[in-house]
């Protein structure tokens, strides 16, 4: 056996530590750039839905005060027949439970009255508390 042929063994073998070092190192410095703007659209995503999930529901707050003469006490009462309602009056609710939680698993905010009209309907946003800015502002009507 003469020594070329041990080293092209070698060398056709496989890649070296420092190969494979470095493609990991370009891995993890790609994913390092991209995942937070995977993660960014997401949380944006969830901004857009919850702006849609207080509009649904505050339609839903009016029907059932021009169908009943009344707001809501609570946002349970949009997914039950309430107790003051008589049972000829009372129409199926369309708001399942489900639909009074927010994109981040907190429930609604209901507050009638509200300080910012009639009633507050909110979602306090990807932090879950009052106040925030950015993806952690409050969602009002």
């Amino acid at each position: 056996m003469d020594g070329r042929s041990s080293r092209r063994g070698r060398e056709a073998g496989g890649f070296t530590f420092v190969e494979i070092l470095v493609v990991v190192i370009i891995i993890g410095v790609l994913a390092a750039m991209i995942v937070p703007q995977f993660f960014g659209q997401t949380g944006k995503a969830k901004v857009a839905a919850a702006r849609q999930q207080v509009a649904t529901l505050s339609m839903a707050i009016g029907i059932f005060e021009q169908q009943y003469g009344r707001f809501p006490e609570t946002l349970e009462e949009l997914t039950v027949k309430p107790e003051d309602v008589p049972d000829e009056l009372w129409m199926p609710p369309t708001v399942k439970p489900k639909h009074l939680i927010d994109p981040w698993g907190t429930p609604f905010e209901y507050r009638q009255p509200g300080e910012h009209g009639i009633f507050d309907l909110m979602s306090f946003g990807a932090d879950k508390q009052e106040g925030g800015e950015g993806l952690d502002a409050d969602i009002i009507d």
